[in-house]
């Protein structure tokens, strides 16, 4: 069955399976928080992005191989309630962005700037950081060379829209700015969206509106 990237609480997994990578999509707790699992296909090395909730659920997605790292792509707690457990039963290392670090209650192995790498295996994530919803929030791209960019966008990209800035004018362009420079005008219309919450995109599905959203401020 075709990867839809549509997942529900209490549901299964979504697997999108690349040449060199399985993404596995899960949504868990009340606030329906994506959570997802990377394995690299030539080494088993997995990685996993915002341990969000449910712990059970998300221990049972990685099963008995265990998990290398774990990435918080921002400080808010619904992105890392499950966090302390995961790292307690796998002893993974924690990664987050440099300028949120100090605001997630599990200490971090690994601060994360702009331009950083992480890796899983043979693959390799690009770190983009992206002010606004947070002062630390990261994205970050797999750039397959099998095909195109890959994008987790925590809760700084969705379909429709940019993740919540509370009004704040200034927040929400820098947000919108760095969305910009560091997404759309680097990466391709073909890449796909993996956001913190619901459905996927595509940058293509959602280029037309950037105008549309700078204009209505939000």
């Amino acid at each position: 069955m075709a990867y839809r990237g549509v997942v529900k609480v209490g549901g299964p997994a979504d697997v999108h399976e690349l040449a060199d990578l399985m993404i596995s999509k899960v949504a868990v707790g009340p606030m329906d928080n994506n959570a997802y699992l990377l394995r690299c296909r030539a080494t088993g090395e997995q990685l996993m992005i915002d341990a969000a909730n449910e712990p059970d659920t998300l221990l049972r997605l990685i099963g008995d191989d265990g998990i290398a790292s774990v990435v918080t792509t921002h400080r808010h707690e619904d992105h890392w309630q499950a966090l302390d457990t995961v790292v307690q039963a796998t002893d993974a290392r924690t990664y987050a962005g440099r300028y949120d670090a100090e605001g997630i209650p599990v200490p971090t192995d690994v601060p994360l700037e702009d331009g950083d790498t992480v890796r899983v295996g043979q693959a390799e994530l690009t770190v983009c950081h992206l002010v606004g919803h947070t002062p630390g929030s990261i994205a970050l791209v797999y750039d397959d060379p099998h095909g195109h960019p890959h994008l987790f966008t925590g809760d700084c990209l969705f379909p429709g829209g940019l993740g919540n800035t509370w009004g704040d004018v200034k927040r929400f362009a820098s947000l919108l700015n760095d969305v910009e420079a560091k997404l759309f005008a680097r990466l391709p219309d073909e890449t796909w969206v993996y956001p913190g919450h619901g459905a996927d995109t595509t940058l293509g599905a959602e280029r037309p509106h950037l105008q549309e959203w700078r204009e209505r401020g939000w």
